[in-house]
């Protein structure tokens, strides 16, 4: 088990990091810093491993009440293919050591400059974790397509008066499009890239893609940045069974009640520990939005266990034991709410109003 972790897991992170000096010493010293074979090894570890690592944690489905996935499961078929066959022509790139036939030189470097553009485009659905995954996978496209130009620098294949000689016009066309500086080569290849998409597109069209599936991959997701979903979720009810919730529904004496209120459009009883506690939250989500997503993101699987067993937490003996435990972190969160809040109490008394009270009290 640890060396499958340290293979799919430490290894291309760790390329990552490599990726990322590479690049510096390439911008600085117009060189790169590791031998061929290393230089292989890291820039595969980084196309291969990254992609791999994170469709392995990826949920491949939409949750409102946990970790959602960023590609669409009815559409995935297409991004996971366009990803497949950039990361082969990139592989291919990595390991050829001299420029190859210029149909099969053109082909491979208008697929890298797909991949490339694809990997951008997850990048910005995925937010923060791009920085750690699609970076590198960006760095390794852009050596590919910068070790393709410099291999036909070096290679003198075929001289230019040459070229008129070719009698094949597919050949003729490609050698003068190999040809052309780098300002106007890399748009041709950017236009060629285009009737190679829709090829690609059409074919999927046979295991049952849709044509727009390329653009519903990411809009018909939930919580990214191109999600159109997100109202689906509005009125969903996540079980809402976290401990300060459950303490609540102990005995009245012991729980002391104060009110009603509303979550996800349904009624729940509130005490003051539940109102403290969703306060803190908001308060953290404020002040330290990253942090408090990590915490949420791994409260929310306490939530579910006690979603899963909430014939036991439903005893209000358990719930008063609940309750009992979770005193010490009732101080914590008032001690925090008082000190970095001007009004605390007034944050406290809003929690869990409905839509409408919370107007009224706005207006007030």
């Amino acid at each position: 088990m640890e060396a499958i972790f340290i293979f799919f897991v430490i290894f291309p992170l760790l390329s990552a990091i490599l990726v990322f000096v590479d690049f510096l010493m390439f911008l600085f010293k117009n060189k790169r810093a590791f031998g061929k074979k290393w230089i292989k090894t890291v820039d595969t570890c980084v196309i291969v491993g990254l992609p791999l690592l994170y469709l392995a944690y990826d949920p491949m489905k939409n949750d409102c009440c946990n970790e959602s996935t960023a590609f669409s499961p009815e559409h995935s078929l297409t991004i996971l293919v366009l990803i497949g066959l950039s990361v082969l022509a990139c592989l291919f790139s990595i390991f050829k050591e001299k420029i190859l036939s210029p149909v099969v030189e053109v082909l491979i470097n208008s697929v890298l400059l797909i991949g490339f553009i694809l990997n951008a485009i997850v990048a910005i659905q995925l937010k923060e974790i791009s920085i750690i995954g699609c970076l590198p996978i960006s760095i390794v496209f852009v050596f590919q397509l910068v070790k393709s130009q410099n291999l036909f620098l070096d290679s003198n294949f075929i001289q230019t008066s040459e070229i008129e000689k070719l009698t094949n016009p597919i050949e003729k066309v490609a050698w003068k499009i190999l040809s052309l500086e780098p300002i106007l080569k890399y748009p041709v290849f950017l236009i060629l890239a285009l009737p190679i998409f829709i090829s690609i597109i059409s074919f999927l069209l046979l295991f049952g893609q849709k044509p727009d599936s390329i653009l519903r991959v990411f809009t018909d997701t939930y919580k990214h940045t191109f999600s159109e979903l997100d109202y689906m979720c509005d009125n969903v009810n996540c079980g809402g069974h976290f401990l300060c919730s459950v303490a609540a529904r102990g005995h009245s004496e012991v729980v002391k009640p104060i009110r009603y209120g509303e979550r996800g459009g349904n009624k729940i009883i509130c005490n003051r520990q539940l109102l403290v506690a969703n306060a803190f939250e908001e308060l953290i989500e404020e002040k330290l939005p990253n942090f408090h997503f990590l915490v949420r993101k791994n409260y929310n699987k306490v939530g579910n266990v006690v979603h899963k067993y909430y014939g036991i937490f439903n005893n209000k003996f358990v719930a008063d034991t609940v309750y009992f435990l979770m005193k010490p972190l009732e101080f914590i969160f008032i001690i925090t709410l008082y000190t970095f809040d001007r009004k605390p109490e007034n944050r406290i008394a809003r929690q869990y109003l409905s839509s409408k009270d919370k107007q009224k009290l706005k207006n007030g």
